[in-house]
């Protein structure tokens, strides 16, 4: 396997697509906006550059990489040889469900269909496809050419060999693969999305302000980063669909989102990608600013 599309050129996508590109792979990076495909390309070679100055790779390796990678706005067109899709477009169900059936008709019969989907479930997806065997989840960190872990999600009819094969396949990108199974959340969002949840709740109780809250995680837990401040560098809406995603599996209200984190995402205040969070990221990403409006 050497040819592999990523449907997505954000954050997680060009992340993907750089560590792809980066082991070898010839890389088809899509996008239906041009303009987000050259910020993911600007960024990509950003941060190759940082490996350069850091003398991680040479700068031989940083062109090579580049190399790699080709650009396209047109989905089938990206997709004609690959061997492996791996989707990384928002987490909305209603656009991942067309993504895979679009991807379903237009790749090779033996192209396994990947996507890096935070809780969503895998058996859902592929159900929409013709091949449910060939359909599986790739989680990776942000930021993905940093972050070992890759949580390998197989759905409820995904086949051994799949399983083996993408296993296999993250291992060469320098990752550590752990299957888990098709449950919403997976591992990684169950336990770390409530405890953001409960870090805004505190918040919003007024037990501690943002500083006092990261710090005492930070300090306390040794968490290398504060929850509030990772909500922010997650995304707060995508904190917000993640917790809605599991309330509504779960049926359980422990996974109720913060009227809080509600009222902020509906506000526009995102996190880093919109400047403002629980932090202010457009001036100093030092100075706090959380607004008091939103804890009425």
């Amino acid at each position: 396997m050497k040819n592999i599309a990523v449907i997505g050129a954000g954050t997680m996508g060009n992340g993907i697509a750089h560590t792809f590109a980066q082991s070898g792979f010839k890389v088809q990076l899509i996008d239906i906006n041009e303009a987000s495909l050259k910020k993911g390309m600007d960024t990509i070679a950003k941060n190759l550059d940082r490996m350069v100055a850091k003398e991680k790779i040479s700068e031989a390796q940083k062109q090579e990489t580049l190399g790699n990678i080709t650009t396209h706005t047109k989905m089938h067109e990206g997709v004609k040889t690959v061997e492996l899709v791996v989707e990384a477009a928002t987490e909305n169900i209603d656009l991942k469900l067309k993504i895979f059936k679009d991807l379903d008709a237009v790749c090779a019969e033996n192209t396994i269909l990947a996507t890096n989907t935070s809780s969503i479930s895998i058996t859902q997806i592929a159900a929409v496809t013709n091949r449910p065997s060939q359909v599986i989840g790739m989680h990776f960190m942000n930021p993905v050419p940093i972050m070992k872990l890759v949580e390998i999600i197989r759905g409820y009819n995904t086949s051994n060999e799949v399983t083996e094969t993408i296993m296999t396949l993250s291992k060469t990108l320098g990752k550590i693969p752990t299957e888990v199974n098709d449950y919403p959340g997976f591992v990684a969002n169950r336990i770390l999305m409530p405890m953001i949840n409960e870090s805004i709740e505190t918040l919003y109780n007024g037990v501690a302000g943002v500083t006092e809250i990261d710090t005492v995680m930070k300090l306390g837990m040794a968490h290398p980063m504060g929850p509030l401040q990772l909500a922010d560098f997650i995304g707060l809406d995508v904190c917000l669909s993640i917790l809605h995603v599991m309330h509504d599996g779960f049926k359980n209200p422990k996974y109720a989102p913060c009227p809080l984190l509600v009222n902020m995402v509906r506000a526009g205040k995102l996190g880093v990608k919109s400047g403002e969070g629980f932090y202010d990221y457009s001036e100093s990403r030092k100075a706090e600013k959380v607004s008091k409006q939103f804890l009425k």
